[in-house]
């Protein structure tokens, strides 16, 4: 199989059930957001050492190649048969938990900042966010599994638990929130 296909070189590509749209349709935005937001956190288990943290980031990413595929399948009675479940909701509620025994409770607003980890990690789940708005989009018009939008929103909030416990771990301070910040001297 070769990487090319020329098949989509005028702005066409096809979905899961081999109809061809435009490269630009919700459906394609949303799930090509999802391609990039599973980079994103490729790009920061890179910066990782941490087995409890590159588990979860790993899951996610698997998971995340799912809500790919469920999302470029138009219809949801030819779906394929990987899945999104509640119990992979749950899973990332539990990690959420977990990153925050080592971090603690959120008391303030958090500046994406810290340690290079965090700083991707912070990446990842602005990414994340992105294709959540995409794939909200595409619910407005058509059907999306609703295992997927809650899977995308958790994944955003596990990757802000995990970039607060990841400065944790590296012994970096949060920078909160500061409304009334003056800039510095120059």
């Amino acid at each position: 199989m070769s990487i090319y296909t020329r098949s989509g070189d005028e702005g066409q590509t096809s979905l899961a059930d081999g109809s061809r749209v435009s490269k630009s349709s919700l459906r394609v935005e949303a799930y090509g957001t999802v391609d990039e937001a599973s980079s994103a956190i490729g790009f920061a288990r890179a910066a990782s050492a941490d087995e409890l943290l590159d588990g979860v980031l790993d899951f996610a990413q698997q998971r995340l190649f799912n809500c790919a595929s469920r999302l470029a399948t138009p219809n949801a009675e030819s779906a394929s048969a990987v899945a999104v479940s509640a119990e992979d909701v749950a899973f990332l509620e539990r990690a959420i938990d977990r990153f925050e025994e080592t971090s603690g409770p959120l008391t303030h607003f958090v500046v994406e900042s810290g340690s290079e980890l965090a700083a991707r990690l912070h990446v990842a789940r602005a990414t994340v966010r992105r294709a959540e708005r995409r794939a909200v989009s595409l619910a407005a018009s058509e059907h999306v599994d609703a295992h997927v939008l809650a899977f995308v929103n958790r994944l955003a909030d596990t990757l802000f638990a995990a970039a607060r416990y990841a400065n944790a771990v590296a012994g970096v301070a949060e920078e909160a929130w500061d409304a009334g910040a003056e800039p510095p001297a120059l």
